[in-house]
C-alpha cells in the first residue's frame, strides 16, 4: 500500500446549488468519456488513487484541500450517474452520513433491477467499513461510505474518516483487483495531513499472528477470556491510551458468548459479527500482546492543478462561463463520438499529453 499525505481540514458551509448542479454534470460527461473509451475500469483504478481523486474534486471546482471534497465529489459523481448506470454497468452507492448506512439497500434495489445477487457487495461494504473504522483504530471515525462497482465484479471503496479532537480528516482508498486480503494491507493508498502516534493497526501484515491468537481467544470459555482481561487491565501499556472502566465487562461476555457458541473462520469473519467492535477488538489485542507475546502493529499506515477554480475562491472564484463551456465541450465531443465522429475525442486526447507530469 503507497503512503500519501494531503491537508484535509475541516471547512465550513457547503457546495452551492450553482456550482453542484455544474459538478454532477461535468461529473457526468467524464464517466461518459471513460465509458465511450472502454475505459470503465480504468476509471475506477483512478478513483481508488488518492492523487487522482484528490485532482477530480479540484476539476470539478471544489475546495482543493478540504475534508469536503471527498463528499462533494463522490456525490456528484453518484447523481452525475444517475439512471446511466443501467446502460454502463457501472454502480454507485453510499455517500455520506444516514446515506452511508442505507448502503445495504440501495445495493438491494440496483441488484433487483438489474437481476444480480446483492449478497457480495452488501458483504464488501460492510467489511471495508468495519476494517476501516474497527480493525485499523487511528483516531478516525467513519462518515463517508462510497462503493462503486461494475457488472464483471471489479469495485472500488472511498471512506473517510474523521478525527473529532483535531477537526482533520482521513480518506481510505480501496480497489478490489489488488485486494488479496481484506484483513493484510487492504489499501490502495490512505491519505492524511498527518502520521498519528497511537495506532493499533490489526490489518498490517506484522499484525497477522495477533490475528490468529485474537480468532482463538474468542473461540474460548469466555469466563477464562474474561478473567486474562482483569489481568491485563491491571498493566496496560502506555500506547493503547484505554481505560479498564472503556470496556464494559457484561458487553464483552455477551460477545464472547457468541463467539464461544458459533466460532469465527478467521480474523475476517470476526469482523463481520454483530457487536464487535473498536472496544472488543482492543481488548483482544491487548490480551494478546500481553498474555501471548503476539501484539498488532502500532504503525501508522497513512499536487494538485486548479482548473475551475474553488468553491471559497481559492485559489480563485470558480468561474461559471468557463465551467459551463468546459460541459460544453465534453457534451458535443462525446455525442458526435458516439455517432463515429471521433476528431475532438482525440484532439483532447492529445491536449492531454502536453500535461502529464
Amino acid at each position: 500500500m503507497e503512503r500519501k499525505f494531503a491537508d484535509l481540514p475541516l471547512h465550513s458551509g457547503k457546495a452551492p446549488y450553482w456550482l453542484f448542479q455544474r459538478m454532477k454534470k461535468l461529473a457526468k460527461e467524464i464517466i461518459l468519456l471513460f465509458a465511450l473509451e472502454g475505459r470503465i475500469n480504468d476509471l475506477l483504478k483512478n478513483l481508488s488513487d488518492p492523487y487522482w481523486f484528490q485532482a477530480l474534486g479540484c476539476v470539478l471546482g471544489f475546495d482543493w484541500h478540504s475534508s469536503g471534497l471527498t463528499t462533494t465529489t463522490g456525490g456528484a459523481l453518484k447523481e452525475g450517474l444517475g439512471e446511466l448506470y443501467k446502460d454502463l454497468g457501472l454502480f454507485i452507492v453510499g455517500g455520506k452520513g444516514k446515506t452511508a448506512l442505507k448502503t445495504p439497500e440501495e445495493i438491494k434495489i440496483i441488484a433487483d433491477k438489474m437481476g444480480f445477487d446483492p449478497e457480495k457487495w452488501i458483504n464488501i461494504s460492510r467489511l471495508v467499513a468495519r476494517v476501516d473504522n474497527n480493525a485499523l483504530q487511528d483516531g478516525y471515525q467513519l462518515y463517508h461510505h462510497l462503493l462503486i462497482f461494475t457488472k464483471d465484479n471489479n469495485w472500488c471503496v472511498i471512506q473517510q474518516g474523521m478525527n473529532e479532537e483535531t477537526g482533520y480528516a482521513r480518506r481510505y482508498h480501496w480497489l478490489g483487483e489488488e485486494v488479496r486480503s481484506f484483513v493484510e494491507e487492504p489499501h490502495k493508498g490512505i491519505i492524511s495531513e498527518r502520521i498519528e502516534k497511537v495506532v493499533l493497526n490489526l490489518v498490517a501484515k506484522e499484525s497477522k499472528p495477533a490475528q490468529e491468537v485474537i480468532t482463538s481467544i474468542v473461540s474460548e470459555n469466555p469466563k477464562k477470556v474474561l478473567s486474562l482481561w482483569e489481568k491485563v487491565s491491571l498493566k496496560l501499556p502506555s500506547h493503547h491510551p484505554i481505560t479498564f472502566k472503556e470496556i464494559k465487562l457484561e458487553n464483552l461476555k455477551s460477545i464472547l458468548l457468541k463467539t464461544y457458541e458459533n466460532p469465527p473462520k478467521n480474523f475476517q469473519d470476526l469482523l463481520l459479527y454483530e457487536g464487535v467492535g473498536a472496544k472488543t477488538l482492543r481488548a483482544l489485542a491487548l490480551i494478546s500482546e500481553l498474555v501471548y507475546g503476539k501484539p498488532g502493529s502500532l504503525k501508522d499506515p497513512a499536487r494538485f492543478s486548479f482548473a475551475h477554480g474553488g468553491k471559497d475562491g481559492y485559489p480563485y472564484p470558480v468561474d461559471k462561463k468557463i465551467y459551463d463551456k468546459s460541459i460544453e465541450i465534453l457534451e458535443k465531443a462525446i455525442k458526435k463520438a458516439q455517432l463515429g465522429r471521433r476528431e475532438e475525442i482525440e484532439a483532447l486526447k492529445r491536449l492531454s499529453f502536453f500535461f502529464k507530469i
